[in-house]
C-alpha cells in the first residue's frame, strides 16, 4: 500500500498529519501521527480468535515515550527505558476508557494498542495526541470498532478555551480538561480547574468536542483512502437463544424482588442474585450442566442489570433502598492515630479510608525524571486499594494501574487548595479498608480531613462525590443517581465523579458507556453532585471547622530564609563541607536551594535549640561585616609583619603587628600569639577598593596613660639618601624623581 496522508488544523492553525502505509506494515493497523517536532507512532493488533471461555474484551492499550525522542539518556545504572512511569500508565488508561466501551460487545479476541512517542519538540504535549493515533490505527485496520474516536485537551487561558495547548500555555491555565468522544458522544472526561462553575465545565465540553468532530471526519476520510471500511467477520459467541429466554422467564421476577428490597447489605444481595442463578443452574439435566453453565451465568447476568435498572427507572428504588437524591450515612473522625502528623477516617456506607499525613523537608521532594517533565513535587498523595477491602481472598501484589489513577484523581482534587507558601513537602496516603462505590471520593474527603488535622492552612475544604445514570432510550427515562454503589456503577451507563469546595469544581472524572447523552442531562448531573458535595462538606466542617491551630509536637519544624545569591556558596562550603558541619554540629536538617531572587534556605530540626544553633551558624556565615564590631576569631596565620585572623566563618582580616599590643614589638615572637589561638579583635577598616579587612587587638584595650602616637613624616620631609641634600644632575640641577616603571625598565635592561 502506497503512504497516505491526512491533515488536521487546530483552531489557531497547527496542523496535525496522519499518515499509514510507511511504517509498521505487519501490524494490522499502524499510523505515524506529527505535529511540529512531535511524531508518535501507533499500532493495533488484535488475534483472529477470541481465547477459549473469554466472555469478555480483553483489550490492553500501552503508551511509551523515548527518551531519545527529547535527545536524552535515560536514568539509573541501565541506561535504558524500564517500567512505565505514572505518566505513561495514566496517558494509557485515558486512551483505554474511550476505546474499551466501542468495541462490539460479542468481540473477546486479544487486542493490544502501542503509542511510542519517537520525538518531541518539547512543545506540544503528546499525550493529547495518543487517543487520535490510536483511533487512527484501528481505522485503518480490519478490526470491528464503533468509532472512530478523538482525545483532545482542552484549556482556559485568559478567558478563552484553547485545543491542545502548549506546555507553556497550559501554565497560564485556570482549567484542564481531557476529553475523549465519538463524533456523535463524549465518552470520557478527566481533568482539574480552579473552582469553575457547573456551566464553564459544560461550555468547555462543548468547545472540546466540537474539534474532536473535525478529527473524527479525518480518520473516516483516511479509512475510506485505505479501504478498510469493510471489517473482519468473526465469531466469539456461541449463543442459544432458547436458553436465553428461559433464563430470563424464570429469573427476571425473582431477580427484581432482590433489587426491589432494597438492603444496604451488600453481601446478602450478592449471595441472593448468585443464588438465583445457582438455582436455574441445579435445574438443568446434569448431563448437560457442565456445558450449559457459562451461557447461563452469561444471560443471568444481562437478567440481573436489566431487573436492577428496570427497579430504579420504575420504582424509584435503588439496591440498597435509598432515594436517586440520597447520600449514605457518613461518620469521620480526625487525629485517629498517633504516629502520623495528621489522620482521618472517612466513611460513607460500605466505603472506608483511612488517611495519613506527612510533613517533611525540601529533601523530601519528589524528583521527576520524565522524558518531557522534570522537575521536583511538593505535594503528593497515594492510594492503596488492598483486595480485603472489598471481601477478596487474595494477595495485594504491589501497585496497578487503577490505583495509579484513583490516587491521581484525588491529588488533582486536592492540589490547587493546598497553600502556596507552605514550608513543608506534604504526603498524604489513602488506605481504603472498605470499599463499595467510590473510594477515590472517599479519600479526597478523608484527605481533607487529614491535611486540617495536620495543620495544613487549606484555601478551602474539598469534598467528592460520585454521581451514577441509568438510562432508557425506548421511554425517553432517566434516573441520576447521587453516591453510587459499586453494582450501580457496573450495571449503570456513567461513572461521574465531582471533586470540589463551596466555591467550584477542582477536579471531575467521567465515563459515559450510552450513546446519545444530551448536555441537558449533564447540566442536571453537575447540578445535582454540587448539592451532594455540598452536604458533605457540610459534615467534614462539623468534624474539624478549621485547620489544627499548630502542628503537633512531633512535626518537624521548619524556619525559612533568604540570602543573596553570592552567599550560597559560602553556607554551601567546598564539597558541602561548610553545610554538613552545620547540620552535625547542631542536629538540624538544612537545605539549600538557588531561586531567582536569592539562596532560599529551610532548617529544620524536631527541637528549637536545634535550629537556633543552625540559623546562628548560618547568620555568622552570611551577614557582612561592620566597621568597629568587635568579633571573636582564629589565628590562621603568623607572618614576620602580624597575624591573619579569621574573625567570620570564610573571611580573614589582617592584624598588624602595630595593632596587636600598645607596646611596640620588635617581631611576632614578642606578641606570643600562636596559629589556632582564639584572640578578640575590633574591625577598624574595610578598604573600599580590595575589600581587604584591618583588624585591631589594642583597639580593644585601654591606652597607656601618657601615651603618644609616632608620628609620620611626610615624604617632603624625609631626608634623601645623601643627607638633607637633595639629589642633583652632573650639572647641579635638580633630578626628577623616577617613576617606579622606569626604575624596572633599566633593572631589566641592566
Amino acid at each position: 500500500m502506497n503512504p497516505i496522508k491526512k491533515t488536521i488544523t487546530l483552531p489557531d492553525g497547527r496542523e496535525i498529519t496522519l499518515e499509514t502505509g510507511k511504517l509498521a506494515k505487519q501490524a494490522d493497523g499502524a499510523v505515524e501521527l506529527r505535529m511540529g517536532g512531535t511524531m508518535l507512532l501507533a499500532t493495533v493488533v488484535s488475534a483472529k480468535e477470541a481465547g477459549e471461555g473469554v466472555d469478555f474484551m480483553p483489550l490492553q492499550v500501552e503508551y511509551k515515550e523515548k527518551f531519545s525522542s527529547a535527545g536524552r539518556f535515560p536514568g539509573g545504572f541501565l541506561k535504558r527505558e524500564g517500567r512505565a512511569s505514572d505518566y505513561e500508565v495514566l496517558t494509557a488508561r485515558l486512551v483505554d476508557r474511550v476505546l474499551r466501551p466501542l468495541f462490539p460487545d460479542n468481540y473477546h479476541a486479544d487486542t493490544f494498542v502501542n503509542i511510542i512517542m519517537f520525538s518531541s519538540d518539547g512543545q506540544d504535549m503528546p499525550d493529547a495526541l495518543a487517543g487520535l493515533a490510536a483511533s487512527a490505527a484501528i481505522a485503518v485496520s480490519d478490526i470491528p470498532f464503533n468509532g472512530p474516536i478523538s482525545e483532545v485537551r482542552v484549556a482556559r487561558i485568559d478567558g478563552e478555551f484553547v485545543i491542545n495547548p502548549t506546555f507553556e500555555q497550559l501554565e497560564r491555565a485556570d482549567m484542564e480538561l481531557m476529553v475523549g468522544a465519538t463524533y456523535d458522544n463524549i465518552m470520557m472526561v478527566e481533568g482539574e480547574m480552579n473552582e469553575v462553575s457547573e456551566a464553564d465545565l459544560l461550555n468547555a465540553l462543548k468547545a472540546a468536542h466540537a474539534a474532536i468532530k473535525e478529527q473524527c471526519k479525518a480518520q473516516m476520510e483516511l479509512a475510506e483512502a485505505v479501504g478498510s471500511t469493510v471489517k473482519r467477520e468473526y465469531c466469539h459467541e456461541v449463543n442459544d437463544e432458547a436458553l436465553r429466554q428461559d433464563v430470563h422467564d424464570k429469573c427476571y421476577d425473582k431477580a427484581y424482588a432482590i433489587a426491589k428490597a432494597g438492603s444496604a447489605d451488600k453481601h446478602w444481595r450478592q449471595d441472593s442474585f448468585d443464588a438465583i442463578c445457582q438455582e436455574y443452574i441445579d435445574s438443568l439435566p446434569e448431563e448437560e450442566r457442565d456445558e450449559k453453565t457459562p451461557l447461563v451465568k452469561r444471560y443471568y447476568h444481562d437478567v440481573e442489570k436489566e431487573a436492577v435498572r428496570r427497579c430504579i427507572l420504575d420504582e424509584g428504588m435503588r439496591l440498597d433502598g435509598r432515594k436517586t437524591t440520597e447520600i449514605r450515612p457518613i461518620w469521620c473522625e480526625v487525629d485517629y492515630i498517633p504516629g502520623p502528623h495528621g489522620s482521618a477516617v472517612f466513611t460513607r456506607g460500605e466505603t472506608q479510608s483511612l488517611s495519613t499525613v506527612t510533613l517533611g523537608t525540601k529533601l523530601d521532594e519528589k524528583i521527576l525524571d520524565d522524558v518531557l517533565n522534570q522537575g521536583k513535587e511538593r505535594f503528593l498523595l497515594h492510594y492503596n486499594f488492598p483486595p480485603f477491602s472489598t471481601g477478596e481472598a487474595k494477595a495485594q501484589r504491589g501497585v496497578g494501574r487503577r490505583e495509579i489513577g484513583h490516587g491521581n484523581l484525588a491529588h488533582r482534587a486536592l492540589k490547587r487548595m493546598f497553600p502556596d507558601d507552605f514550608p513543608y513537602v506534604c504526603r498524604v496516603v489513602s488506605d481504603i479498608l472498605e470499599s463499595n462505590g467510590s473510594s477515590s471520593m472517599a479519600t479526597v474527603c478523608a484527605g481533607t480531613l487529614a491535611l486540617l488535622d495536620a495543620g495544613v492552612k487549606m484555601k478551602r475544604p474539598v469534598s467528592g462525590i460520585a454521581m451514577g445514570l441509568i438510562t432508557d432510550t425506548a421511554s425517553d427515562k432517566y434516573a441520576i443517581l447521587s453516591d453510587i454503589l459499586g453494582d450501580e456503577d457496573h450495571l449503570g451507563d456513567m461513572d461521574f465523579k465531582v471533586t470540589g469546595t463551596r466555591d467550584g469544581i477542582t477536579a471531575t472524572q467521567m465515563d459515559i458507556k450510552c450513546d446519545g447523552l444530551s448536555y441537558e442531562i449533564l447540566e442536571r448531573a453537575l447540578n445535582q453532585a454540587r448539592d451532594g458535595r455540598l452536604h458533605i462538606l457540610d459534615i467534614i466542617e462539623q468534624t474539624i471547622p478549621a485547620p489544627r491551630e499548630d502542628y503537633k509536637p512531633h512535626v518537624p519544624r521548619i524556619v525559612t530564609m533568604l540570602i543573596p545569591k553570592e552567599l550560597i556558596g559560602a553556607v554551601i562550603g567546598p564539597g558541602g563541607k561548610v553545610i554538613q558541619g552545620i547540620q552535625e554540629a547542631s542536629g538540624a536538617t538544612v537545605s539549600i536551594d538557588e531561586i531567582e531572587d536569592g539562596g532560599y534556605i529551610e532548617v529544620a530540626a524536631a527541637n528549637k535549640a536545634s535550629i537556633d544553633k543552625a540559623l546562628e551558624m548560618i547568620n555568622a556565615i552570611v551577614q557582612l561585616p561592620e566597621e568597629g564590631k568587635t568579633y571573636t576569631g582564629k589565628v590562621r596565620s603568623i607572618l614576620d609583619f602580624g597575624a591573619f585572623v579569621e574573625f567570620m566563618p570564610n573571611r580573614d582580616g589582617l592584624l598588624h603587628i602595630s595593632e596587636i599590643s600598645w607596646d611596640r614589638l620588635e617581631n611576632m615572637e614578642a606578641s606570643g600569639l600562636k596559629e589556632g589561638d582564639t584572640v578578640e579583635v575590633k574591625l577598624i577598616e574595610i578598604d573600599k577598593k580590595t575589600g581587604k579587612y584591618r583588624l585591631s587587638m589594642r583597639a580593644l584595650q585601654p591606652k597607656p596613660e601618657g601615651y603618644v602616637e609616632p608620628q609620620r613624616r611626610e615624604r617632603s620631609e624625609r631626608p634623601s639618601r645623601d643627607g638633607d641634600r637633595p639629589r642633583r644632575d652632573n650639572n647641579g640641577d635638580r633630578r626628577p624623581r623616577r617613576e617606579g616603571g622606569e626604575r624596572r625598565e633599566r633593572r631589566n635592561e641592566e
